[in-house]
């Protein structure tokens, strides 16, 4: 379909941001003129300064935020339009420029005096920036000489490096073999051995498998290398900047005790038996004799169905999001009326869903609806993100509007556990029940044990280079095969291709990244379920926690909504939900 061939209703309202590309290039001259930092250079001692400073900052990144966002999302309309792509680059050109002209910013606020720090922190005049202020006083003991942090600077690209290399081997040198697909000949591409992976279709599941680890296996000594080198980056760079570890410098990026970290490791090794079990159970549904990786994304529950307009989708999930209260209602029903949102998939248009948005203007969301479950859980994922930016931009100065990567699939997940409850309420077919269960099951197991095996698995492995043990893809491949027989269980046979399984994980490369999406559903789970007990009382603590912003370390906002990650309690709680949804299912499925 033709973007032209759209109606109206289902098209974003871009014209929020700017009318015309013409009116663009009027706010990026504008931009480009108010690149003059520099003079401000050696005055940061200057209270008065400082906030003139902080002022003039502050206008320009919403300028720069409008002209990106603007730029980014016309481009997604159609990526065959170059007209957006070149403007995009601009843009990013545009930053590169006031990166430099304000490179003298950090250095010269980590040298200020504590004392005077300290005084500005408790300045009324300083109330939007006290957070940033102290996140730069916690920052001092961990400040390099100028000399120093201009070494490090110069050797960015470099530590970058390893990164690319992989981006490289996995997207480029990687030999994605060849297979019968369909009646047709295709090549394995990442997307490819996902869509064969979740089939019914066991004899090509196997296929896939063999196939697609075969060529990580023939550049296994190559990723090793390069995964080993990123390691070493991460020990370096820790001690370089004075911490106690890579993950305790990790941590310290985002303003989170290690104690969270801990927390959720000691409490999803704790109750790795219903995982255990829910494992024997897909062996038994299945009928198979023995149980194999490629196994585990395969549909237990087959021939359910939702097919719902957009229009009839989204009224449902309005209604399924209905226990958080009716403003929340009509922001939801206020973000279709007034096309927050792109619908339909258009030729060129950027594939999936997100949500994205700029200062002074509505939130705005991507989709390609499918008449499908899948998508309906997708509007509500994706409007949760709107919300949360809207209720943070409405009750946060801009300085700290924009919340934490820690946080930030809270309120999208919130939205689904909620939507999930509400169907699995409406549900009358015993087999609608099963797979929701089975859903939510998978979703947990994906997003909560999973990715707390990866945190293991770079928590190791960090720590053996810590303790200068060698890394080599024989222990690399064991420290991970050791992990997954631990998470996984007996009921499934732990092959030599699954110990590799390391070899394929970008988020690998950004060290001590994927336990949040673990932490993000834990919290949310616990979000939801006081929702739902407790009513108004937990509705308005968890509206606290949505309009907070960054105006606080983001484990002290969870706390606002009822969520106490320095503590074990919330992933307990996150444990139990997965084992008493395992057990309806297993009392459905008569197992």
């Amino acid at each position: 379909m033709k973007r032209s061939e759209v109606k109206q209703q289902y098209k974003w309202a871009i014209e929020d941001i700017y009318a015309t590309d013409e009116a663009w290039e009027k706010d990026f001259e504008k931009a480009e003129k108010s690149i003059t930092f520099s003079k401000y250079a050696g005055k940061l001692g200057d209270s008065a300064t400082l906030l003139k400073f902080l002022r003039e900052d502050e206008e320009f990144s919403k300028l720069v935020e409008r002209l990106a966002v603007y730029a980014h999302m016309r481009h997604d309309e159609d990526a065959g339009n170059t007209k957006y792509g070149a403007m995009y680059a601009r843009i990013i050109s545009l930053f590169a420029k006031c990166s430099a002209e304000m490179a003298f910013f950090d250095p010269e606020m980590a040298a200020l005096d504590e004392k005077y720090l300290k005084s500005l922190i408790a300045d009324k005049r300083f109330t939007d920036f006290d957070y940033m202020l102290k996140r730069i006083l916690d920052r001092k003991p961990h400040v390099l000489s100028e000399a120093e942090e201009r070494l490090i600077g110069m050797a960015g690209e470099i530590f970058g490096n390893f990164t690319d290399t992989f981006g490289m081997i996995d997207n480029v040198d990687l030999p994605f073999p060849s297979m019968e697909w369909e009646g047709k000949e295709i090549k394995l591409t990442h997307g490819m051995y996902g869509i064969i992976l979740h089939s019914d279709n066991r004899e090509k599941r196997a296929e896939a498998y063999e196939k697609y680890y075969g060529a990580y296996k023939s550049l296994i000594n190559t990723i090793t290398s390069t995964y080993v080198g990123n390691v070493k980056k991460d020990v370096f760079l820790s001690k370089a900047y004075k911490f106690g570890s890579c993950l305790e410098h990790a941590l310290f990026s985002e303003d989170v005790d290690r104690a969270v970290y801990e927390n959720l490791l000691k409490a999803v090794d704790e109750n790795l038996p219903a995982m255990h079990r829910y494992i024997a159970d897909r062996k038994k549904i299945l009928g198979y004799d023995k149980l194999y990786f490629y196994d585990i994304y395969a549909p237990l529950v087959s021939g359910v169905e939702l097919k719902l307009s957009y229009d009839e989708a989204y009224d449902y999930v309005i209604r399924g999001l209905a226990p958080l209260g009716k403003e929340y209602q009509a922001l939801l029903k206020k973000g279709h009326d007034e096309r927050w949102i792109d619908v339909e998939e258009t030729d060129g248009k950027r594939s999936g869903a997100y949500s994205t948005g700029c200062n002074g203007v509505h939130p705005f969301v991507l989709l390609n609806y499918q008449p499908n479950i899948s998508d309906v859980f997708t509007i509500a994922h994706e409007m949760g993100h709107s919300l949360h930016t809207y209720f943070s931009s409405a009750n946060q100065p801009y300085s700290k509007a924009d919340y934490k990567i820690f946080v930030a699939e809270v309120a999208s997940t919130v939205n689904e556990v909620l939507l999930l409850k509400f169907m699995l309420n409406e549900a009358k077919d015993a087999d609608m029940r099963k797979y929701l269960l089975n859903y939510y099951l998978d979703s947990i197991r994906a997003t909560l044990h999973r990715q707390t095996s990866f945190a293991e698995f770079e928590y190791e492995s960090h720590s053996m280079a810590e303790r200068g043990e060698p890394l080599t893809k024989e222990n690399l491949c064991k420290v991970y095969a050791d992990i997954g027989k631990k998470y996984y269980g007996e009921a499934i046979e732990h092959d030599y291709n699954i110990s590799c399984e390391w070899a394929r994980i970008p988020h690998f490369y950004r060290a001590f990244y994927v336990y949040k999406y673990a932490t993000g559903i834990t919290a949310a789970i616990n979000i939801a379920k006081r929702i739902l007990s407790e009513g108004d009382k937990a509705v308005k603590d968890y509206f606290k926690f949505l309009s907070g912003g960054s105006s606080t370390d983001p484990v002290s906002l969870l706390k606002l909504a009822g969520v106490d990650l320095s503590t074990t309690q919330p992933f307990k709680v996150a444990m139990r939900e997965f084992e008493e949804t395992l057990t309806e299912f297993e009392k459905l499925t008569g197992i």
